[in-house]
């Protein structure tokens, strides 16, 4: 959820090779990793780190888990002084390389893992809105449905009640209903803090489909 897009991982050795380098003089050294496979997996179950049976096997697990999220990450020797600046200069890692970036992974996690924790009904100005990739404003919000807090996932409705998108809300269910409606300008005087100027920013939200007939309607 940080959206990093790089992880380094310093070891006790350079990166992965294909065997332990220390007991087989030809093990090959593995510059690049476009895809986790399972002889990638068996690679890591050779090649073990001196200081852990299941060094480098957790290490996999790690990079299986950026990519996923589609964060680079890089194992690289943590013995010599100025690690981070010797990755700059070019020293020897084993980079791991996502198929996605972090933006496409977090929307991929909002639309198919979060269990959304309430809904929010929107019109058919703010659905269209979205559909042309904007943010979701309070102004076109006409009204919310169940219990939720700042930062969880709300279900975003269109005014016949289908699902049509899926956010992380920046505000509560209580806070939304105090300013939908209303325009961005004026949240601060109804709520007493300067929060965010939109209820879901267009980063944290998800299209799940459209509907045809309210894009054609005219605002």
């Amino acid at each position: 959820m940080a959206s990093a897009d790089c992880l380094v991982l310093l070891s006790d050795v350079d990166g992965l090779y294909s065997a332990d380098p220390n007991r087989d003089p030809n093990a090959r050294f593995i510059e690049r990793v476009l895809r986790i496979t399972p002889e990638i997996e068996a690679m890591a179950g050779r090649a073990l780190s001196d200081f852990g049976s299941g060094g480098m096997a957790t290490k996999i697990m790690a990079a299986r888990i950026a990519v996923n999220a589609g964060c680079h990450m890089c194992i690289a020797s943590g013995h010599q002084r100025h690690p981070l600046r010797r990755l700059e200069s070019g020293a020897r890692c084993s980079w791991f390389v996502p198929a996605s970036t972090p933006l496409a992974a977090r929307k991929q996690w909002i639309a198919g893992t979060l269990r959304p924790a309430g809904a929010i009904y929107i019109d058919a100005g703010a659905l269209r809105a979205l559909q042309s990739g904007k943010s979701l404003l309070s102004a076109g919000v006409t009204g919310t449905l169940g219990r939720f807090d700042s930062g969880d996932t709300v279900s975003v409705l269109s005014p016949s009640g289908s699902e049509v998108a899926r956010g992380i809300a920046a505000y509560s269910d209580s806070d939304a209903a105090r300013i939908m409606g209303r325009k961005s300008s004026e949240i601060e005087a109804l709520l007493g803090f300067r929060g965010r100027e939109e209820l879901i920013h267009r980063d944290d939200l998800v299209i799940l489909q459209h509907d045809r007939e309210l894009i054609s309607e005219k605002p």
